[in-house]
């Protein structure tokens, strides 16, 4: 063991490596992983893949000296880059809020998710079946490492202890407070109320509410996690990233929430799972449908 450290800093020492250059290239590898990880959950892969495919097409124009297309292509790089920061403007905004309000330490640490959290999503299915049933309309933001704090402040403040039949008070459609969102932070309620704002695109299903466009336009702004019960039809929705899924049944909403507010959970199946209630096919009665906010 001692032999082989040796002769891999002998190698280093070869190619007059630095430990600068290390941390150099530890720092952008770093930048690269978030910015795929930020990119590969919303549309804005679609546009990525395009991209690649772009910059392919130039290397091959220059390689074979195809002229016209390679100046062409180089033109539209040149101009595209404008069009690529209005774009990407909301991920760009949503990974600039999570880096500002994330400490160094997280960002090379292991996330772990508060106690109460795990008792929060049990909750919340529990009221949420309940509410789907009755088709009593609900609107519940789970805040992550983007601050609501300006949300919070349009409604009224709370500290409870998240809590089925508090919920179900709480959106009672004689309630005071019902037509507002509940707001979850570190899994305790601390708004309810609150007023949310709409999404701004004008492409999404006109059968979707105010609920569900206020939902979809929270997740557009921030990273939070927004569980949505129609009150017209009893549906469940989650809104993440932009991004609607409808129709979950009770078992999916668990397993959709676990999977995104409990990151010492995080394996190799979370992402094969988000994909699969992600990209299932329109009209699947367990995974439901999903519908693009962005």
């Amino acid at each position: 063991m001692t032999e082989l450290l040796r002769g891999m800093w002998q190698y280093i020492l070869t190619f007059n490596i630095s430990i600068f250059d290390v941390l150099d290239v530890a720092i952008i590898a770093y930048i690269v992983y978030r910015v795929l990880m930020l990119v590969q959950r919303s549309r804005a892969a679609q546009v990525a893949k395009a991209i690649l495919l772009l910059l392919v097409a130039l290397g091959l124009s220059y390689l074979l000296q195809l002229r016209v297309i390679n100046f062409v292509l180089s033109r539209m790089v040149e101009m595209g880059t404008l069009a690529l920061v209005v774009v990407f403007q909301p991920e760009i905004r949503r990974f600039l809020e999570q880096l500002g309000s994330s400490r160094l330490g997280d960002m090379f640490s292991r996330e772990e998710a508060p106690p109460d959290v795990e008792n929060a999503i049990t909750q919340t299915v529990q009221a949420y079946t309940s509410l789907s049933k009755d088709k009593v309309g609900a609107l519940m933001v789970f805040e992550r490492k983007v601050p609501l704090d300006d949300i919070i402040k349009t409604g009224t403040m709370l500290d409870s202890t998240v809590a089925a039949e508090l919920l179900k008070n709480l959106f009672w459609n004689k309630a005071p407070l019902h037509d507002g969102a509940v707001i979850v932070r570190n899994g305790h309620i601390v708004g309810a109320g609150c007023v949310l704002p709409l999404s701004g695109n004008v492409n999404l299903s006109r059968d979707l509410g105010m609920r569900h466009r206020a939902g979809i336009g929270m997740s557009e702004n921030s990273d939070a996690v927004v569980a949505i019960v129609s009150e017209e039809t009893g549906s469940i929705s989650v809104a993440v990233n932009g991004m609607l899924k409808r129709h979950l049944a009770p078992e999916t909403l668990e397993r959709l929430l676990r999977n995104e507010l409990l990151p010492q959970e995080e394996s190799s199946s979370k992402s094969s799972i988000l994909t699969s209630l992600f990209k299932s096919k329109k009209g699947d009665k367990d995974d439901g449908e999903e519908v693009h906010g962005k």
